[in-house]
Parts: C-alpha cells; structure tokens; sequence
C-alpha cells in the first residue's frame, strides 16, 4: 500500500541512517541518486532498495530526483496507494506512516499529509536551531508541505509530480496546484522525522538564504497570477530591506547627511525581531538574510533573462 522514495547526493552515514530507519516498512523503497560520489549507490542496493542513478548531464535539482523515485515506484508497483518522500539526511519515526496513512484514510479531501520534522543537532549552531523552528507548525489545515510528506500515488499521477526545473521550493509549487484542484494539505501533531541540516558554518547559511530568495522568485513568478500570489510578501520584504532602504540612505545622504539617520530602521528592525524571537543573534541573521535572498533572487532573474537553467545551490 506504501511505497518510499529517498533522495540523497553524498549524505554519507546520514543515508545509513536513513535506510536503517525504514526497515520497519514493508513496501518498497527507491533510493533516487544525484551524483554521489560517496558510494551511496552501493549503500542504499545493500540495504534493499531499488536504485535509481539520474543522468547527470541534466542539472540535478531534488524535484527531478522525486519525480524519478515516485515514477519507478508505480511503475514497478502500480497498486500502491501512497508515496511516502524523505530526504536522505533525515530518519523516519518509526510511528509516523500508520498515523498518516489512517489520516489519509479518513480525509479523502487531503492529498498530502506531513508532521512534526525535528532537526536532529539544533543546539551544534544557531543556523540548525533556526532550521529546527522553521520546521514546526500548527496542527491541522496547512497551505504548503516540506520535503518529507506521505502523498497519494493518484494525485502525483494526476499533477505530473514536481516540476523539475525547479532548485527550490518544489514542495510550495506543488501545493499551490494541488489546492487549485480542490485538495487539502494537512499537517498532524506527530512526530514525522529527524533532519540533519549540519549547518554550522555562516557561508553554509547564506547559500541557504540564497537558495530561499531563488525559489521565491521563481516561484512567485510562476503563480503571480494565483489568488493567493505565493511568496508575494517575502519578496516585498527581500527588496524593501536590501535595496529600497540602502538606495534611500544613500540617494538621500547626497540631499542632505540627516538622510543617514535612515539606516537606524536596521537597528529597530533587530530589536523588534528580538523581542518576537528571544534572541538578538537569531533577529539579526534575520535582517542579514534579506541580503542572501535579494543575491538569490538576482541571481534567478540574471538566468531568467540569459535564458539558462540555474543549477543547484549547495550549502553542505
């Protein structure tokens, strides 16, 4: 009835972990490959998955990766009735699948179902603690899903799946089309996975933040003319802090030096983070990122225009 797709590029004992953790489940599991080089192909047939190696003379991106996985799973087992994804830097709980396959049961409305993804380290950095609360969320009725969700087989046969040319924010595109047929994505107060973002350095974060501002470009390029104009907000506030309050400093520091007293809406901002966050490191990388994401986004319309396909953006 279930059937896993993993997806890694060189995640090392991380994919030991990950294979070990499902050896509870009975269905079938595809180990979709991104080029490693760390002999993760080997890892994943010894423990008895199928392995699936994508070409690499097209950019790797982990939609084309899930697109693979939940292909050769029907294609190779064409009853199942669930797909269950997980990245290979995360390791299942053991009593998430029966959880969300009875919630998919019970609520044919809802196409995709995730919980509780939990970073493994979240006290080795600050960069991993803010990954461990970007994962959390209230139970119930949720408007986009992460990388690890138990999906229905029909739905992905009927969208096609992730759209491949995307390097980020596949999940949110995905779901922005899944609540335009009428589904649901629902989120359930259990524990789900454990990730292992191993982010401990500040280079690693800003690429992260990069990759964030791409796929909000992207992205909201592609559903701009959506109801509900995803990421509209975020690229609002990307531009507004990183370009439109710079260049109004400095324009009106040429008028007059009182205009400097502009750059004191960084300072404010921080602190009125602090208070939402209780940490002034954490609301300063706040304010920091919007400079990662504005590079992103640049960097997603410079290709926009070139007409060139970005590759991944890696922060490992």
């Amino acid at each position: 009835m279930v059937g896993v797709v993993v997806i890694g590029r060189n995640e090392g004992h991380r994919l030991v972990d990950c294979l070990a953790s499902l050896r509870h489940v009975d269905g079938p599991i595809v180990y979709v490959d991104s080029g490693s080089t760390d002999g993760s192909e080997m890892v994943a047939r010894c423990a008895g998955a199928d392995v699936v190696a994508l070409d690499p003379a097209v950019p790797f991106t982990a939609a084309r990766a899930r697109n693979a996985g939940w292909r050769r799973l029907l294609q190779t087992w064409p009853d199942l009735s669930y797909v269950q994804f997980l990245d290979g830097d995360c390791r299942i709980d053991p009593t998430w699948l029966p959880a969300a396959v009875d919630c998919l049961r019970q609520r044919p409305d809802v196409a995709v179902v995730m919980g509780r993804r939990r970073e493994r380290y979240p006290s080795r950095s600050i960069y991993n603690a803010i990954c461990d609360d970007e994962w959390d969320g209230p139970a119930g009725e949720a408007i986009e899903c992460g990388g690890d969700v138990l999906s229905r087989a029909e739905v992905l046969r009927q969208l096609g799946g992730y759209r491949d040319d995307l390097i980020a924010g596949e999940e949110p595109e995905l779901c922005v089309r899944l609540r335009q047929r009428g589904h649901r994505i629902w989120r359930l107060d259990r524990e789900m996975s454990l990730h292992d973002a191993n982010i401990v350095r500040f280079p690693q974060w800003w690429r992260r933040s990069m990759r964030a501002g791409h796929a909000y470009a992207q992205v909201h390029l592609i559903h701009q003319r959506a109801p509900e104009r995803i990421w509209g907000a975020n690229l609002r506030r990307t531009l507004s802090w990183s370009m439109l309050l710079p260049a109004a400093v400095i324009a009106g520091a040429l008028l007059h030096p009182a205009w400097l007293s502009l750059a004191l809406l960084y300072p404010i901002q921080i602190l009125r983070l602090r208070r939402r966050q209780k940490s002034f490191r954490r609301a300063t990388l706040s304010v920091i990122g919007k400079f990662a994401e504005m590079q992103g986004v640049l960097q997603y319309l410079m290709h926009r225009v070139a007409r060139r396909r970005q590759r991944l953006i890696e922060y490992k």
